[in-house]
């Protein structure tokens, strides 16, 4: 050690927090400042991150049900009347609807294309709705409408990222994990954000939509199946004891905790509670996906086919994990692109055929829920990614036989039901043709503020620091507000 540096060593030894406080160059009130960026996320258990918490103020909701339809359904053909695109049918298209627009497969000049459908008013609120969900319809005054949701993507996979994750790039949490985040679970022995796909594939975003992006890995969305087992490997493998399981996962265990004491990694601690719960869920996780238990008249309520894969199937699995305490369940239902290139994607057959399969669930669960005291702390949600073109597809700017519309990011419907929303309500309006949203326009970072409002939360302020921001659901670079009007 040299002279100059000997002198450096005295020197700090003399120095006291005093010394410092005093001669930092940021002082106190620069600490305080620099300490809210890691303050901003909520102090969470690693051993135990899905403890329930207490909101900002007192929730309106306590679980949601997440619908989302995947290929995104035609609103003009099920809940936005426009009787003017009616009288433009197969005229064609005007070209101030074309000019500066950006379309995934409309080429040259469509023909406009009008309600493939009649529809009338009904229930006691007098909304408009198509004849093709004629059992939706009796439950219609327990929903509020948005119609005047819109996006800035065209493509699926974007879409849907945006409207799930507040991003239309790979990387950020899902609103459920968020929701996870947040409120934690009421049931230790279930996840709590569960997953259930129907329709044959998932979204194809994949499942970065129900994924935690850079939030703890616990609070992603756990996929499990209405066919067979619930989750793949959930049973022992033959000649493996639950007791000889136990001691497996004491050991894993042991060496994760050792692992965590070295390197203070708190995701390794986090990993010894998502084994536990792993070994619970072999119980409960059972138990809460055997429909078998269910009287007929339930199944008969929802069209269930107990060890088949179905919307209706997922639709009763939600009822029954939602009174089982599971904060954030998201039903993905895939085959809803009516584009019309043939029999398999059109609007006279194969639309059809989906409304057919989720008529029935959906006006199912809501009386359910509501029979069971469910419907009121319950938000149940519907929606695709996008909506539809109020001009005929005409793929390679060909006139197909079959019936279709393209993407349409200007305006789509989303409904809203329980909650803390308001019931037999609609918000915001389109343009004469269904092309645009007009009224009362609402982004998904619009939606994502105001469904965070329902759970109780302040959304500016349930965030996460996360490369150098305090990042949020609704989104730090984006303006987005609460939509008050459709709280009750």
């Amino acid at each position: 050690m040299n002279l100059f540096q000997q002198l450096r060593y005295e020197r700090a030894q003399h120095l006291t927090r005093r010394h410092f406080l005093q001669n930092c160059s940021v002082g106190l009130g620069g600490l305080w400042l620099g300490s809210q960026g890691q303050g901003a996320a909520l102090h969470k258990d690693p051993a135990n991150p899905l403890l329930p918490d207490l909101a900002h103020f007192a929730p309106k909701a306590k679980r949601v049900i997440y619908l989302h339809m995947a290929g995104s359904p035609s609103q003009l053909e099920l809940f936005d009347y426009k009787p003017e695109l009616a009288k433009l049918d197969g005229k064609e298209c005007p070209k101030e609807f074309l000019e500066g627009k950006q379309f995934a497969f409309i080429q040259g000049v469509p023909k406009m294309l009008g309600p493939q459908f009649p529809f009338h008013q009904a229930g006691q609120s007098g909304q408009w709705i198509s004849d093709r969900l004629p059992a939706f319809e009796q439950v219609i005054d327990e929903v509020c409408f948005i119609k005047s949701m819109w996006t800035d993507q065209f493509n699926h996979g974007p879409a849907q990222l945006l409207l799930h994750t507040g991003s239309q790039l790979l990387g950020s949490p899902s609103a459920g994990a968020w929701a996870t985040y947040g409120l934690g679970s009421e049931n230790a022995n279930l996840p709590g954000f569960i997953v259930l796909t129907s329709g044959g594939k998932n979204p194809d975003a994949g499942k970065s939509v129900w994924g935690s992006g850079y939030l703890p890995s616990v609070y992603q969305g756990v996929q499990c199946r209405s066919q067979g087992e619930p989750v793949l490997y959930l049973s022992n493998p033959d000649g493996v004891s639950q007791a000889l399981r136990r001691r497996t996962l004491d050991a894993l265990s042991s060496l994760n905790q050792t692992v965590a004491t070295e390197i203070g990694d708190p995701e390794t601690v986090t990993r010894i509670a998502q084994y536990e719960m792993a070994f619970r869920m072999q119980i409960h996780a059972s138990d809460a996906f055997d429909m078998k238990q269910e009287p007929e008249s339930v199944h008969q309520l929802y069209g269930t086919q107990p060890g088949q894969e179905s919307f209706a199937n997922n639709c009763l699995l939600a009822r029954r994990l939602a009174e089982r305490g599971v904060r954030f369940i998201q039903l993905f239902d895939w085959g809803w692109d009516s584009h019309g290139t043939g029999a398999g994607d059109d609007l006279k057959n194969s639309f059809v055929n989906k409304c057919k399969q989720v008529d029935q669930p959906l006006a199912a669960l809501l009386k359910d829920l509501k029979q069971r005291g469910l419907l009121d702390e319950t938000l149940v949600i519907w929606s695709g990614e996008f909506g539809r073109t109020p001009m005929k597809e005409n793929r390679g700017g060909l006139e197909s036989q079959f019936v279709g519309r393209d993407h349409s990011p200007g305006a789509y419907t989303l409904w809203m039901a329980g909650g803390g929303v308001k019931r037999g309500y609609s918000y915001g309006e389109t343009d004469p043709v269904g092309y645009e949203a007009a009224v009362n326009k609402v982004s998904a970072h619009d939606f994502h503020a105001t469904l965070m409002t329902l759970l109780g939360f302040d959304h500016k302020k349930l965030t996460y620091p996360f490369q150098g921001l305090d990042q949020r659901l609704s989104n730090v670079t984006k303006s987005s507000r609460v939509v008050k009007e459709v709280i009750a």
